[in-house]
């Protein structure tokens, strides 16, 4: 299998469905931790933390990445955050997380619909990366 590394670099940004279209259209598996008519939040299938969630605006909009962002996506960006938050505390992260957006190929993006990662239930390190 191809590391993350290899396969950020071999994605191509474009207007094609993701996987993460996929996984909203309910038409790939997930193991959905949140959801609400803006966001979708499921669990990482190669968690790099005992919790890692993905958390996805439901429309893209053009936000393939956060260099992408527009004013016009405040709201959802805003909002990609707080429900960060709000799983975390589900989840029971009370001593920490970290949050992650990985943007364009040096920010090893692999999906180009913009995503949050959310990890948490291990002591993270710094630097990351």
């Amino acid at each position: 299998m191809a590391s993350e590394k290899d396969a950020a670099l071999a994605a191509v940004p474009n207007d094609n469905p993701t996987i993460f279209d996929k996984i909203i259209k309910k038409e790939i598996p997930s193991t959905v931790v949140y959801e609400d008519e803006k966001v979708l939040a499921f669990r990482d299938i190669n968690p790099q933390a005992p919790i890692h969630i993905i958390i996805i605006p439901k429309v893209r909009d053009g936000l393939t990445g956060l260099s992408k962002a527009e004013e016009r996506h405040v709201e959802i960006l805003g909002s990609l955050l707080y429900v960060a938050k709000v799983i975390a505390k589900q989840e029971g992260l009370e001593d920490g997380y970290r949050i992650v957006i990985n943007d364009g190929p040096s920010g090893c993006q692999s999906v180009y619909h913009i995503h949050v990662h959310l990890l948490g239930g291990r002591q993270m390190n710094w630097p990351p990366g």
